[in-house]
């Protein structure tokens, strides 16, 4: 494998890490997104998927964003009867998003993006050593 295989390999994975970051942060926007009349859906959490697929020109798999997933657990409801939301019961659906699971899975996905860069960052100082000793 080349230089240049490494770094387009380490390119899709910041790709695939920022379009999880992307997901994460509307997930986090949308915690406290009631619907705005009695029976309305609210915000559905998205979870992303990802592939791996063989790039002949690198020679290697590179990982791929997939289609975006709705996360089809339960909505949590709260006892608001002075909400526009609320249904005869007085409770409101609230989106079934946990703030502590998506601040936990943006840690992953920011931890995962630093080691693509480390690999960009060590290639890159790989290729300018070896450019070096070509020179000299």
């Amino acid at each position: 494998m080349d230089f240049n295989s490494s770094l387009r390999i380490a390119a899709t994975g910041l790709h695939a890490q920022t379009a999880r970051m992307r997901v994460i942060a509307e997930n986090l926007a949308n915690a406290d997104s009631a619907g705005k009349a009695p029976g309305d859906e609210p915000y559905r959490r998205r979870i992303p998927t990802f592939e791996t697929s063989f790039d002949p020109d690198v020679g290697g798999k590179v990982v791929e964003v997939g289609k975006l997933a709705y996360d089809m657990s339960d909505f949590t409801s709260r006892y608001e009867p002075g909400h526009p939301a609320a249904d005869a019961k007085g409770y409101v659906q609230y989106p079934n998003v946990n703030s502590l699971i998506e601040t936990m899975d943006m840690r992953e996905a920011q931890r995962t993006y630093e080691a693509n860069l480390n690999v960009v960052t060590v290639t890159r100082q790989m290729l300018g050593r070896t450019l070096d000793i070509l020179r000299g």
